[in-house]
């Protein structure tokens, strides 16, 4: 494996770690108006450099992706991640019935194979991070950070190229 795909592979799984157990993002799109951020659950697969979500095609984000595929979704809970990438729809029925469970009947009102279902694929491109779990690591980066010191090398707050 090459230096480049190590630290390609190292990056999603830093990425992977975590957003796991992070069950609902905030999903932005650009409309015609601006930004606009709406929560969404992420399907439970394991990051591999894309997200996955279940809509319908009769929302604003179905247009604004046609439009502009450029996307931002963030995950806030132990630790804060904000992805940036490139949307698609995607209508693949075996798809959709894979990513499908029991409460999207509920939630959507309908089915998988209901031919306004589909799916948004984000390939990441970069994500940043703030790691905010390990109080005494962030104490100090905060304390660098106030008094002007280097914060280069903490791991606490890091953009890494996800292509």
């Amino acid at each position: 494996m090459s230096t480049l795909d190590k630290s390609h592979q190292e990056a999603v799984e830093t990425v992977r770690d975590l957003i796991k157990g992070i069950d609902t993002a905030m999903f932005t799109t650009i409309s015609p108006e601006g930004l606009v951020s709406r929560p969404m659950k992420t399907q439970e697969v394991e990051f591999d450099g894309d997200l996955w979500f279940l809509t319908k095609k009769d929302t604003s984000k179905f247009d604004e992706i046609l439009h502009d595929p450029r996307v931002n979704v963030v995950y806030a809970d132990k630790s804060y991640v904000s992805i940036r990438g490139t949307a698609r729809i995607v209508e693949d029925l075996e798809k959709k019935k894979e990513f499908w469970s029991a409460g999207y009947n509920t939630f959507l009102k309908t089915t998988y194979d209901d031919p306004n279902v589909i799916l948004i694929q984000v390939h990441a491109e970069a994500a940043e991070y703030w790691k905010s779990g390990n109080l005494a690591e962030m104490a100090t980066y905060m304390f660098k950070r106030i008094t002007n010191q280097d914060t280069e090398k903490s791991d606490l707050n890091k953009t890494v190229d996800l292509e």
